[in-house]
């Protein structure tokens, strides 16, 4: 039997997943509808259905699925692809970022960083979760240490999760309601710790499921400077949702469930998403498919006039087959029953709500026109144009998901000692997130435009004024080389520049020498012819 604290405490749990539970019920029915059309993987918010059951067979038109998919791979691809680094760190002191020692470690531990991505399960579970963020506007996913990988990362269901935000407008209160079998809770959290009615389940039904609730929620009262589980800033419990029993209570540093809206009202705690938006057209569209696909059956396959006095049952429609009547009766023939459906009509209805779901979820805006009449300068600048369409939606991405994650995984990392040993000189220094994947680099495009007209500005009045001594050359390249995103490797130190300059100048200064000495020896030798001419003329 559990202590009484412990009792009171899951009571506490259960009661306040309750009240969870009665908010969310609103949002669960447009969950389960946008799902049943758009992501008919994950519809099972309010239905519970079999694994490996068809879930398509209401769906006449996939228009929907393949723009929510499109701007799913868009926005992994243009955030967060393993091809491309979508993230640079620095110091927030300008002047460790000036420093090579520093640098150099922060550089070391980025590259660590994403060598730790590319093992861990990062980019299928990032992919599932933007599937979720654009389908039923909120996401959640779970990051993990692992002994083997470092990481693991899980994308939660959204029908496990109830959340609750901070005074913030941030989500710290996570409450997720799973089920699993009496086998793997044992295997999760050791047979001793469950409940009587568990372990009798799992010595007679081990594959019968239960539900478990974990919770995690930020500590009010905590010692910092101690570094046990009970001390630490988020709260971590375990327990049984029938039996109310405790299972296990711990700690996180950092919220290990990180939940990210694709849009929010402000007096919403969920979000919204494109899928919201295009459900109606979504709606109309299927509904006006299934009734063309009905219209133009009956046009191939035609319901049939028989006059009732002359036919002998059954009519017969199978090719080769004769249809008998009686003979002397009435000469009246089988004809078709014309339903006057306009079938161009119908189709240019139907490709007015697709071309309006697609810009819902932005296709035409992603998808490059081809056009070969456009330059290679042309394309990129159109591209730059596209991506900065998302520019809104860029920004909760990066500061609910992208960045709790990254600094997640940073510490992760920095606590079991996968970085190199830091200089002395980072002791309790803060680090900075700056994001250079395509999408945030063009976020900046407009800002490398502006310097590159600025320059031509320059160039062309420098005839007119000294506009090159109101330029710092330091500075300017600087700017690029941040605005670009532009890796520590490829750009040298201020000191490497400094002696390249200073080594130029001596190897132009000794140039210099070495001309005058010649110059001033063809003097002399130039000179000579003539100074014996006038001492000979001087006898």
């Amino acid at each position: 039997m559990q202590s009484q604290s412990l009792r009171n405490l899951a009571k506490e749990l259960k009661d306040t997943l309750s009240r969870l539970e009665e908010k969310r019920s609103t949002w669960e029915s447009h969950w389960q509808e946008i799902s049943n059309l758009m992501l008919p993987r994950k519809a099972e918010i309010t239905k519970s259905r079999s694994r490996g059951d068809k879930r398509s067979a209401s769906i006449y038109d996939a228009t929907a699925i393949h723009s929510l998919e499109l701007l799913s791979a868009s926005l992994h691809g243009t955030l967060t692809s393993s091809a491309n680094r979508w993230f640079s760190l620095r110091f927030k002191s300008n002047m460790l970022n000036e420093d090579d020692a520093a640098k150099e470690w922060l550089e070391d531990s980025t590259d660590k960083m994403f060598l730790a991505f590319a093992r861990s399960n990062f980019q299928q579970e990032i992919f599932e979760n933007y599937n979720d963020l654009i389908c039923f506007g909120t996401s959640c996913l779970m990051v993990e240490e692992d002994e083997e990988d470092i990481l693991r990362f899980s994308a939660r269901h959204i029908k496990e999760i109830f959340i609750e935000e901070n005074k913030r407008g941030f989500v710290d209160k996570i409450y997720r309601k799973f089920k699993i079998t009496a086998s793997q809770a044992v295997e999760k959290f050791g047979l001793e710790n469950l409940s009587r009615e568990v372990q009798n389940n799992f010595k007679n039904k081990p594959f019968d499921e239960i539900v478990i609730c974990h919770v995690v929620r930020p500590r009010n009262i905590y010692n910092s400077n101690k570094e046990d589980k009970a001390n630490m800033p988020f709260q971590s419990i375990y327990f049984e949702h029938q039996t109310n029993h405790i299972i296990a209570t711990g700690g996180f540093r950092e919220n290990p469930y990180i939940v990210a809206r694709y849009l929010k009202s402000s007096t919403e705690v969920y979000g919204r998403s494109p899928a919201f938006s295009a459900l109606p057209d979504v709606k109309v569209l299927n509904k006006m498919v299934e009734h063309s696909l009905k219209a133009a059956a009956k046009t191939i396959d035609p319901p049939l006039l028989c006059p009732d006095d002359s036919m002998l049952a059954p009519i017969r429609m199978t090719p080769g087959s004769i249809n008998y009547y009686r003979a002397g009766s009435s000469r009246d023939r089988i004809e078709p029953l014309n339903i006057n459906q306009n079938i161009s009509l119908t189709l240019q209805a139907e490709e007015a709500r697709r071309t309006a779901i697609a810009k819902m979820f932005h296709v035409d805006q992603l998808v490059v026109a081809e056009n070969r009449n456009m330059t290679a300068t042309e394309v990129l600048q159109r591209q730059e144009e596209r991506l900065r369409i998302l520019g809104p939606v860029m920004g909760r991405i990066q500061s609910e998901l992208l960045e709790p994650m990254i600094i997640r995984v940073f510490n992760i990392m920095l606590r079991n000692k996968l970085f190199i040993q830091a200089p002395e000189i980072l002791t309790n220094q803060e680090i900075d997130i700056e994001y250079v994947s395509p999408m945030a680099l063009a976020q900046k495009g407009q800002e490398i435009q502006s310097i590159m007209r600025g320059l031509e500005l320059f160039a062309s009045i420098s005839q007119m004024a000294p506009v090159q001594d109101y330029i710092d050359e330091n500075g300017l390249i600087k700017q690029i080389v941040k605005t670009l995103g532009l890796p520590a490797k490829m750009i040298r130190s201020d000191k490497e520049v400094q002696a390249i300059r200073e080594e130029r100048q001596a190897a132009q200064q000794q140039q210099a020498e070495i001309q005058q000495q010649m110059a001033e020896s063809e003097m002399a030798k130039n000179a000579a012819p003539l100074a014996k001419e006038v001492l000979n003329s001087g006898e």
